[in-house]
């Protein structure tokens, strides 16, 4: 549907026209009083009056007139089950224990990155009518507009939204090196067990600035053994020191929680999570308390992956490295283009700055955001159009 949006040069012709309005009411007041004193006063009134109603309506302009552009996506095409998938129940799908649930986040600043990400992971998928997908979002959002544009592109998906209310979590975020790692909706991974019912067991948590190009179900499948809360992909040659500030290696009450565990690394935008024992474990607030000292105490940098390795890491099951070939997004300053890791890749991630739709939009792309844009369902003739 078009929006018709009132621009600056027509606002500015509006505003000539009610200028010659008042012009032209002014001088027929002032031909038909016979007193020269009274005809200046009450010029000068309506001099006054008319200034006054084109101040105001400049004034609303700015407040109201400034365009909304929505985005618009098309349909994506119908994918169907393999012969061999399990034949599940619609109505019961998004609470089955045979079905693949998927997580993940969905805003108006990401959803394009989302909508490219399902599109991938269906289009990928051995039994694509046998995932649910459980999308988060901030309680502030407009649900209709999200479950009608998910809806719209992906007519046969089962889904269900799930709104997220930060208020519990926005006083213990602190201040990062990047503000998009300040939003509460990048902290709704840790308040999963919670937020989703308690007849989903385990569930594959996904970002949104990610594309599959494999089948899903066998990162699912990985086994997390007998005591394993997550898995995911661990980088131990990273210099895990570095996400941590002096203060928290200088003060052994704090760093000594890493004692006896052979902590790496790990990235939490792909993680296969298993609910039940995370709920058994509290694990909601233990990451709690360990941002609670973040506000005391400046421990970390890097928004909420510290307090996941803090509580996690060295206690993770490790994923072979094609499940998250993140990084593509460059570093979290400048985006810069960067290459694939070395091996096979199964999910591409462009974490950091950079995103793809927007390096694209600006005509600067690195050349993996080519194969993002092969999933991209923005529909940029209605852009266009608009």
């Amino acid at each position: 549907m078009r929006r018709n949006h009132l621009s600056y040069p027509n606002s500015l012709f509006f505003t000539f026209n009610i200028n010659r309005l008042f012009r032209y009411r002014v001088n027929i007041t002032c031909i038909y009083i016979d007193s020269v004193l009274m005809m200046k006063v009450i010029c000068t009134m309506a001099h006054l009056l008319h200034r006054l109603l084109i101040f105001t309506i400049l004034i609303a302009m700015a407040a109201t007139v400034t365009p909304i552009t929505h985005q618009h996506f098309k349909e994506a095409s119908k994918f169907y089950n393999s012969a061999a998938c399990l034949s599940i129940s619609e109505p019961y799908i998004l609470c089955s224990h045979q079905a693949l649930h998927v997580a993940m986040t969905i805003d108006k600043a990401y959803i394009r990155g989302s909508m490219a990400a399902i599109l991938s992971v269906l289009q990928h998928s051995s039994c694509p009518h046998n995932i649910a997908f459980h999308f988060l979002i901030s309680a502030t959002a407009n649900a209709s507009l999200l479950r009608a544009t998910i809806s719209s592109s992906f007519p046969y998906l089962y889904f269900r939204l799930y709104p997220f209310d930060h208020s519990s979590v926005a006083p213990l975020i602190s201040t990062s090196i990047r503000s998009a790692l300040d939003c509460p909706l990048n902290y709704a991974r840790i308040y999963l067990a919670s937020l989703l019912p308690s007849c989903i067991h385990r569930v594959l948590y996904l970002d949104s600035d990610l594309i599959l190009v494999d089948d899903i179900a066998e990162l699912a499948a990985i086994q997390l053994g007998d005591n394993s809360v997550l898995a995911a992909t661990e980088y131990c040659s990273a210099n895990f020191a570095s996400y941590f500030t002096p203060t928290f290696w200088s003060n052994p009450c704090l760093s000594l929680t890493f004692a006896n565990r052979k902590a790496c690394y790990f990235n939490t935008g792909v993680m296969v999570m298993d609910l039940d024992r995370w709920r058994e474990g509290d694990y909601t607030r233990k990451i709690e308390e360990w941002m609670e000292i973040q506000k005391r105490t400046r421990i970390y940098e890097l928004g909420s992956l510290p307090p996941f390795l803090l509580v996690f890491a060295g206690n993770i099951v490790p994923v072979d490295h094609r499940w998250n070939q993140h990084g593509l997004g460059g570093d979290n300053f400048d985006g810069l283009c960067r290459d694939l890791h070395p091996g096979p890749v199964s999910v591409l991630h462009w974490s950091g700055k950079g995103k793809p739709w927007a390096r694209l939009d600006a005509k600067t792309p690195c050349l993996l955001d080519a194969l993002w844009a092969s999933y991209d369902l923005l529909d940029t003739s209605f852009a266009f159009d608009s």
